[in-house]
């Protein structure tokens, strides 16, 4: 009698550097090519993930989400030790943090309610921060920057600060949060949230605020960027070393039969 067939969860953090995202990619490689190679070998049959969204080239997450079916029953009761035996034969800059089974309608991009993001600068050379950080040399006027964020949070289109020609239904997106804070050791942290992003909207967003910081622009300049839903309005792109997905968050419910994301130990 054939196994039932499966779908999990496989939650992991990656140090983005060294490949051109998560996605896979032609010519080029990226970590969900990387994680798909190491499952096949571990469970000794051909899997494809399905990821929670896409990263640009660079960027790090500290939690990302995919999803695969295992149609051969090998991971059920085994899921510590193909957690072990992945993180075992995987490169230092992904680690796989848990494996678990969900609803088999389940899905990692579509499912998922939330997104957070960090963006992080610095200001005095750290060679512990090289690749991790965006290193600047004047600091900005972090109350004006907050103040456009504010105004942001208000919209709901952001088409000018999306990749021009991506095949997106909508640009639009709910934010929940658009905030710079400093940390104690004087490094500079803008942390959003939404339920969607576009591809490069987070670091096209801190360029326009960068601009805004270092009053090129006052704070009431974002309106007329967000209204023009052009690119060219923005400002530029910033480095993706500093970038971090930090987030993404499901309806999970532990409590409920029925969720599709009721986690089962």
């Amino acid at each position: 009698m054939k196994p039932e067939r499966k779908r999990y969860f496989i939650e992991l953090a990656f140090n983005g550097g060294a490949y051109h995202g998560w996605q896979i990619q032609k010519n080029a490689i990226s970590v969900q090519e990387v994680l798909n190679g190491v499952l096949s070998t571990v469970l000794r049959s051909e899997v494809q993930t399905l990821g929670c969204g896409r990263t640009d080239t660079g960027v790090h997450a500290t939690q990302l989400y995919a999803h695969f079916d295992d149609e051969e029953g090998t991971v059920e009761g085994r899921e510590e030790r193909i957690v072990a035996s992945l993180n075992a034969l995987l490169p230092v800059d992904i680690a796989v943090k848990r494996l678990f089974v969900v609803a088999a309608e389940a899905h990692a991009r579509f499912d998922a309610i939330k997104r957070s993001y960090e963006y992080h600068i610095h200001f005095s050379k750290n060679p512990f921060l090289h690749n991790f950080s965006w290193q600047l040399r004047e600091r900005p006027n972090v109350a004006a920057m907050n103040e456009a964020a504010r105004q942001m949070m208000s919209y709901r289109d952001f088409s000018c600060f999306s990749k021009s020609h991506t095949q997106v239904f909508t640009n639009n997106c709910r934010l929940f949060r658009a905030e710079w804070r400093w940390l104690d050791e004087g490094r500079l942290v803008f942390y959003i949230s939404a339920d969607r992003f576009l591809r490069n909207m987070v670091r096209a967003i801190v360029g326009t605020l960068m601009e805004i910081g270092y009053r090129k622009h006052d704070p009431a300049y974002i309106h007329q960027v967000i209204k023009s839903k052009s690119r060219s309005a923005a400002g530029v792109s910033v480095p993706a070393c500093g970038l971090y997905l930090t987030e993404v968050l499901y309806p999970w419910d532990e409590q409920s039969e029925n969720s599709k994301f009721k986690i089962q130990n």
